[in-house]
């Protein structure tokens, strides 16, 4: 059990009645029980609120939670930001045990900074640096030479390939694969990519009939506080290293390619594929299934909605969507003429019909 003063005062938030209440978890407003502290942030919740059965609440500012029916009420001026914070503190601790368990395999030539944890069955390479308080999950693998920041939570399943670099506090989730090889291959002759470009159709002269590799001499190289979603593939470079600026949050099963340079403090939803060399600027939002071509520079502060697809440079400052990427202004006219054209067309009908066409 939480009690309400003590909630108040690790996440920051106002509070008002009996603090000395105690709940055990946070819940929907209609379905919260009297144990509960139910999160009704804006007054569109109130009447799902008084459905449920709660005795405290998460508010809006200047709700009035004595109207509500409620004994105690906690103020969140910003729906979001409170949301993380009472959510963090109800997190449960880390299902790892401290230390370094027996079944791990780690080199003798590692480094395992002070108060770092690694879970069962992991195994850390020779040259391996791990910083200090980091926690390994379960089934880590940490190839030759990577380094691990201080603070960093990897957990279970993860790959790490050689020769990364880490920052402190990152936080991968579980499946992800870092560092393998980019999707780099040459065809011995002119190939159908690059008759395809030059001149619009693929000949007999031009077919694929073999493909050779390019090996990747590079790295993957992330900034500090970045977190990295589940089953998410990051391909180190082939000659210059892959990077991911400080602060950027990378969701589940984002594929970056080799040679891809994101921003600082960027946000990449799900399913987003950025092919190889591409770079996207700071502060810069990619919504999920976002596709973009390679060798494309997106600038700092766009914002690109769900499913955009991108073939060419952007601009810093744009908001764009569709297929291809446009403009969202653009796409909206173009959304409403769209929408226009069977009336358009029956209206074309009607005039045909009266001139006897």
């Amino acid at each position: 059990m939480h009690r309400l003063a003590d909630i108040a005062a690790a996440t920051g938030l106002e509070g008002e009645g009996d603090l000395s209440l105690s709940v055990r978890r946070p819940a929907e407003p209609a379905s919260a029980g009297a144990e509960d502290l139910a999160l009704a942030m804006a007054p569109k919740y109130a009447e799902a609120l008084q459905a449920g059965a709660a005795r405290a609440a998460v508010l809006w500012v200047g709700a009035d939670w004595r109207a509500l029916g409620l004994e105690a009420a906690l103020f969140a001026p910003r729906a979001q930001v409170a949301l993380s914070a009472v959510t963090g503190h109800f997190a449960p601790p880390l299902d790892l045990d401290p230390g370094i368990h027996p079944t791990a395999i780690v080199s003798e030539e590692a480094e395992v900074g002070e108060g770092a944890w690694i879970g069962p069955y992991a195994i850390i390479r020779p040259g391996v640096r791990i910083g200090a308080g980091a926690r390994i999950g379960p089934h880590v693998t940490i190839g030759r030479g990577t380094t691990i920041g201080d603070d960093a939570l990897i957990h279970a399943g993860v790959r790490l390939a050689h020769d990364l670099a880490i920052g402190d506090r990152v936080v991968i989730q579980a499946g992800a694969c870092i560092g393998g090889d980019g999707f780099s291959f040459a065809t011995p002759e002119r190939g159908a990519v690059e008759a395809a470009r030059s001149q619009g159709h693929v000949d007999e002269a031009s077919r694929n009939t073999a493909y050779r590799r390019i090996a990747s001499l590079g790295r993957v190289v992330i900034g500090d506080d970045v977190e990295i979603g589940a089953a998410a593939c990051i391909d180190r470079g082939t000659i210059a290293d892959t990077t991911i600026g400080s602060g950027t949050k990378i969701d589940n099963q984002v594929m970056l390619g080799h040679n891809v340079r994101v921003g600082e403090t960027c946000l990449i939803c799900g399913q987003v594929g950025l092919a190889g060399s591409t770079t996207v600027g700071d502060r810069t939002v990619l919504g999920g299934q976002v596709g973009v071509g390679d060798h494309i520079a997106i600038g700092a502060d766009c914002v690109l909605a769900g499913g955009t697809l991108v073939g060419s440079d952007i601009k810093d400052g744009s908001v764009m969507m569709g297929a291809p990427a446009k403009s969202r202004q653009a796409q909206m006219e173009e959304m409403m003429a769209l929408r226009r054209m069977p009336r358009l067309i029956a209206q074309m009908r009607e005039v045909r019909a009266k001139l006897g066409l």
